[in-house]
């Protein structure tokens, strides 16, 4: 990449994955799955959802309080009485939570609720954003965009070093190709190479990369052999009534039987799930 390639990111010969802590989480050791609605539509839906990721084994909670939607006719997300509702499902089954920044605006709401920034598809790009989250004490999640090549998400991840952030996780979730059969391509190469190159902490997203709950286990399992740090996953309590990408989330007996899956291929390539640590020992979820 030259002189203006990255200077922060890039992986030194035997240096090992940098931790990321959020909560009683760690990401870059023992894998960790993240799941929850792609959006929080109400009390219930954020309750059962939480409650699904809980007992499935999940390690935080996620949900979009603000929806960076294609049309602008459909759900938009509940804004901060989502974020509410998300941090007190957090806080009572003792879960960190995620949730999508889309704006430097909405900085100080999110940061009063939410234990980890998400920065989506969309705004992989979006430089005043990733400037704005650099400046910041809280760990920061960076998909990549779906137009974006490796060195492009690389790259934007170094902005977010550059300014001082160092608590930044990647997240593989598909890029568009030529064929357009599913919403993505899931690019598990690009992720192993990513994982070897940068030292970085790195997830799937099998939800979003296929576009389809039936294909989310297979890639899950594949992503857990191909050496991710973890999985970012939708579930939802009623998908067939989800105000948001319904098609790709699992019920919780599917995340179950996911869940399940995982731990076999980990078992089998010498690896495992990540411990929940006690809150005392880091300082608990807000």
């Amino acid at each position: 990449m030259g002189a203006t390639g990255p200077k922060q990111v890039l992986r030194e010969p035997g240096e090992a994955t940098r931790r990321v802590r959020f909560g009683n989480v760690e990401v870059g050791g023992d894998f960790v799955v993240i799941a929850g609605p792609c959006a929080l539509e109400n009390q219930e839906q954020v309750d059962q959802a939480a409650h699904a990721v809980k007992s499935g084994g999940g390690h935080a909670l996620r949900g979009g309080a603000f929806k960076p939607r294609t049309s602008p006719y459909t759900f938009q997300g509940m804004g901060e009485p989502g974020l509410k509702l998300l941090t007190e499902a957090g806080r009572r089954l003792r879960m960190p939570v995620v949730s999508e920044i889309m704006d430097a605006a909405q900085l100080p709401t999110l940061v009063e609720y939410v234990d980890v920034l998400q920065v989506g598809a969309r705004n992989m790009q979006n430089f005043s954003l990733l400037r704005a989250l650099s400046k910041i004490d809280r760990p920061v999640l960076l998909k990549r965009g779906f137009g974006a090549t490796i060195d492009e998400w690389i790259l934007a991840a170094e902005y977010l070093l550059d300014g001082g952030n160092d608590q930044v996780v990647l997240c593989e979730r598909g890029i568009r190709s030529f064929d357009n059969t599913l919403r993505n391509t899931l690019d598990l190469a690009g992720m192993a190479y990513v994982k070897q190159k940068v030292k970085l902490p790195i997830l799937v997203d099998p939800s979003h990369s296929t576009g389809l709950s039936w294909l989310v286990t297979p890639m899950a399992l594949a992503a857990a052999a191909a050496g991710a740090d973890g999985l970012l996953v939708e579930v939802h309590p009623t998908p067939e009534t989800a105000l948001c990408d319904g098609p790709q989330a699992l019920t919780p007996q599917a995340f179950d039987a996911m869940m399940k899956g995982v731990g076999a291929v980990l078992a089998a390539t010498g690896r495992r799930f990540a411990d929940v640590k006690p809150l005392a020992a880091v300082g608990g979820v807000r």
